[in-house]
């Protein structure tokens, strides 16, 4: 039992030392249960979050402006009774789970999730270029696709979570998604193209999992990554 108690100290201290360094995959289920539970009135990011997902789906046809209102309150109650859910138009850990944030969606809300390559495709090509308009705009073309291949590649990295969503949403990893300018600035279609550029499977950065902008202020520990390439403002590191 001592040893045993030992090795799992020994685990958790390096678990921890771990994340000082990297960011490290956070199961669906902790985020689901990590994110405030949203009502009528609500305002900021996590309502644009579900909006942008309703809008997705088809169950919202408002604008993403961060405000729990009549609209969103009515997407969220037809969503929760499409996928049995109690329709509260509450958005706690379960309505959650069923938007993608967790585990435990629905077969419902996991097969319109997935219902054609075409709808999943489109999906991810508006939410990969908001995420360009918001981190490179100005910035050469290649460079705006670097960066779209730089999230595509954590997707499939076993240390980032292990969709779009999760990796594009995970907490504090983009400067554009805390502070809300991925919904606030509109893409342009160089941002769609670079997109979809990603998506086909061009990476200027042959592999990268980290950009950041040498002129701003970061956290000292990502110059310990091994730095592949610079291109415009940004360097691109594994």
């Amino acid at each position: 039992m001592r040893r045993l108690a030992l090795s799992l100290v020994a685990i958790m201290l390096a678990a921890m030392l771990w994340g000082l360094a990297e960011p490290v995959r956070v199961p669906d289920t902790a985020e689901a249960q990590a994110r405030p539970t949203l009502h009528w009135g609500s305002t900021g990011s996590n309502v644009r979050l579900v909006q942008w997902k309703l809008q997705s789906w088809g169950y919202y046809r408002g604008p993403i402006d961060g405000v729990f209102g009549t609209q969103t309150s009515q997407a969220v109650r037809r969503f929760q009774a499409r996928n049995g859910l109690n329709a509260d138009g509450l958005v706690g850990p379960s309505t959650w789970a069923a938007l993608g944030f967790g585990s435990a969606a629905p077969a419902a809300a996991r097969a319109r999730a997935v219902a054609s390559r075409g709808v999943s495709r489109s999906e991810n090509v508006d939410l990969l270029a908001r995420v360009v308009a918001a981190e490179a705009e100005g910035e050469p073309y290649s460079g705006q696709v670097a960066v779209a291949a730089t999230i595509l590649n954590r997707v499939r990295n076993p240390r980032f979570p292990n969709s779009l969503n999760g990796v594009i949403f995970q907490r504090h990893a983009f400067e554009s998604v805390t502070n809300g300018l991925i919904w606030r600035r509109t893409p342009s279609a160089t941002s769609y193209r670079a997109a979809r550029d990603a998506l086909n499977g061009y990476d200027p950065t042959y592999g990268a999992i980290f950009f950041w902008n040498p002129s701003k202020p970061v956290n000292p520990w990502i110059w310990s990554r091994s730095i592949i390439t610079q291109i415009g403002s940004h360097v691109f590191a594994r």
